[in-house]
């Protein structure tokens, strides 16, 4: 809490404050890091392995192998979703699993099951994107100001 906050509580406010710090869980955040770190990197080199596998096995190079392995990823996010399996893995890894592309496919999958009894149009239609919404506008926001920066000043606009 901020010391301006704090300057305005009451004393009975504050001495709850420290007995409320005193019994608060303390959050081991150096195993939710690593356990983020690991799990994340875990999918990213199950991607990594997909796209091998796309690029070795199947009539794609390099280049064009990575739209098949998202592909595949997103729909792994969406099913694992689907059948209540994911949000589990998710509350193991924390972040590790938010950050990849299935966090994304999870967001907008777990919206649309949440609110499916609405109906398709109000429910789905609706709240599907609630979530991942922000992250598309600032993802948009984001790389339009980047590739602004860079036809302005990298590519000698200025």
């Amino acid at each position: 809490m901020s010391s301006n906050k704090k300057k305005n509580l009451t004393p009975t406010q504050q001495s709850y404050q420290k007995l409320e710090a005193k019994y608060e869980k303390k959050r081991p955040v150096f195993k939710n890091c690593i356990r983020a770190f690991v799990i994340g990197g875990l999918i990213c080199v199950l991607g990594q392995a997909l796209q091998m596998m796309y690029y070795t096995f199947f009539d794609f190079t390099e280049r064009s192998a990575g739209d098949p392995t998202v592909a595949t990823l997103i729909f792994l996010s969406v099913l694992l979703t689907g059948f209540g399996v994911y949000d589990k893995f998710a509350q193991f890894s924390g972040a590790g699993t938010a950050v990849p592309v299935t966090g994304f496919a999870n967001s907008v999958a777990a919206a649309a099951i949440e609110h499916r009894t609405e109906g398709y149009v109000l429910g789905v239609g609706g709240n599907i994107f609630k979530l991942a919404g922000s992250v598309i506008v600032f993802g948009t926001v984001a790389a339009f100001v980047i590739a602004l920066i860079k036809t302005l000043f990298i590519q000698g606009g200025f």
